[in-house]
């Protein structure tokens, strides 16, 4: 199965000079946790969450109109191929502990977003189905522990 198949299209995005007060309303208004933050030309120069404005309004003490999206995005962006497996994008998820990824075409451009929850949800349909299974539960668990993992195990797993 390929990211293409399960990834969400129709994503909304800002640019990095937009208002933190603009990125929420677009999670607001569009039921979801992460915003591409995007060049002129779509292509992708960070992500921010609903847990990146929440941790710059706490951390910066101003109101969200008045920051930018750039002084709370994440700057490492993890992207993935729309031609990617499903695998492959879980591998991505794991290593780099994050729920969702940009899905980027040949010249970087955002076509879409892949998430956790959209690979479960693909692995309930066929459960559901009953049919040849490939996405597999123990790999959606194996993600998600790996993505929920405290800050200070991980570190811990890698020192040792």
């Amino acid at each position: 199965m390929k990211v293409w198949e399960v990834m969400t299209r129709a994503v909304k995005s800002c640019s990095a000079a937009d208002s933190l007060d603009a990125a929420a309303q677009i999670m607001w208004d569009n039921d979801c946790g992460c915003v591409p933050v995007v060049d002129d030309d779509r292509r992708v120069v960070g992500i921010i969450t609903d847990r990146d404005i929440c941790m710059a309004a706490h951390l910066q003490g101003v109101a969200l109109k008045d920051s930018q999206a750039a002084s709370a995005m994440s700057k490492e962006v993890f992207t993935c191929d729309a031609d990617a497996g499903i695998s492959s994008a879980e591998a991505i998820m794991r290593e780099r502990r994050v729920r969702r990824l940009p899905v980027v075409n040949g010249d970087n451009r955002l076509i879409g977003v892949v998430s956790l929850n959209d690979i479960a949800r693909e692995g309930r349909r066929e459960a559901a189905r009953r049919t040849v299974r490939q996405v597999m539960d123990a790999d959606i668990a194996s993600v998600l522990g790996a993505v929920c993992q405290p800050r200070s195990m991980t570190e811990a797993v890698q020192a040792a």
